[in-house]
């Protein structure tokens, strides 16, 4: 059965970081051939109208990805800063046509189609401002759905100095999705494992050289 397609939802995959615990770019990372930021797109592309990576647009052209880059101006200078995952956010929300919006991390190996198929089943049904997992430590905003009015709120945090995604969400509506919930979808418990170090990339690797021997 084909996913749906969800066409008042955007995705943006956000790889604007330095990804210094790795010690190099890891959404070039390769995982059975294809790179990791190649893999997501992939991923997610079935299912929602359009996926931009949010970071150097001249780092993915190669890759026939669309990308925005993920520097926002402060409101009193002219000087751009780089203002982490939360201004990548709030970026990607600024530059979205659509209503819904998710948001993925460039470290995440194991996303499927199916785990990300129900994620959006779930917030495009919900009444909610912001739609997220939780897992073992804590919520996962960056594997996420927002809607597109979320950006003042957001806007608002930065310029209060707010940089942890998580504490910029206070005055929205926010539903987590328990991982009792999602973990049907995901036996393993792996799909929103990130990969940061040379040894999560190994273990990612390993993982996908067998999935695709087995196919």
């Amino acid at each position: 059965m084909s996913p749906r397609r969800y066409n008042e939802v955007a995705a943006f995959i956000l790889a604007g970081g330095q990804s210094s615990r790795m010690g190099r770019d890891k959404a070039w990372l390769e995982l059975a051939g294809v790179p990791l930021v190649v893999r997501i797109a992939h991923a997610v592309e079935p299912l929602v109208s359009t996926v931009t990576v949010v970071g150097p647009p001249e780092r993915f052209k190669s890759a026939g990805l669309t990308a925005i880059p993920d520097r926002i101006s402060k409101s009193d200078t002219s000087a751009e800063l780089r203002l982490g995952p939360l201004g990548a956010i709030v970026t990607a929300l600024n530059a979205s046509e659509c209503r819904w919006n998710l948001m993925l991390a460039c470290d995440l190996p194991y996303l499927s189609t199916q785990w990300l198929d129900w994620l959006l089943q779930q917030a495009t049904a919900s009444p909610a401002q912001v739609v997220m997992p939780e897992r073992i430590g804590g919520v996962e905003p960056l594997a996420a759905v927002y809607r597109k009015e979320c950006a003042a709120v957001l806007s608002a945090a930065l310029a209060r100095e707010v940089r942890k995604v998580s504490d910029a969400l206070s005055g929205l509506r926010v539903t987590v999705i328990a991982e009792t919930e999602w973990r049907p979808l995901d036996p393993d418990g792996r799909v929103l494992a990130n990969m940061n170090t040379p040894e999560e990339y190994a273990q990612a690797r390993k993982w996908w050289e067998e999935v695709e021997g087995r196919g």
